[in-house]
């Protein structure tokens, strides 16, 4: 059974800082991109950050500068640290692990994040 749970959201003031956890199991975490995705309300869900198998990474432009994703392998974690944060940065926040093997990827459940003015 494919799990990913996140967790390190909150509520913060502008200008502060998160870091997301998502610890997946179930998967072969080393033949997934991992990908962080925020869904504000009444907005479509929209890629944050990803990172490859092999450490690659990419980011949405509004994010590039201020979150760092990054994985351990050891751990089959994924994280996703958020600085400056904006109160427009406020969504819910996704893990995904996408398949380099197939079509196959794999959702969590969301960890909120608010962010104050």
């Amino acid at each position: 059974q494919v799990q990913l749970v996140e967790s390190g959201g909150g509520l913060v003031q502008a200008g502060g800082s998160l870091r997301l956890s998502c610890a997946a199991s179930g998967i072969i975490f080393d033949r997934n991109v991992m990908g962080w995705y925020r869904q504000a309300p009444g907005e479509q869900r929209k890629l944050v950050a990803a990172i490859t198998t092999n450490g690659n990474t990419n980011y949405a432009d509004s994010m590039e500068g201020r979150f760092t994703v990054s994985r351990d392998t050891a751990k089959n974690t994924v994280f996703l640290q958020m600085n400056s944060l904006k109160p427009e940065d406020t969504a819910v926040y996704y893990c995904a692990a996408h398949s380099v093997l197939g079509p196959q990827s794999y959702w969590g459940q969301g960890t909120q994040v608010t962010v104050s003015s």
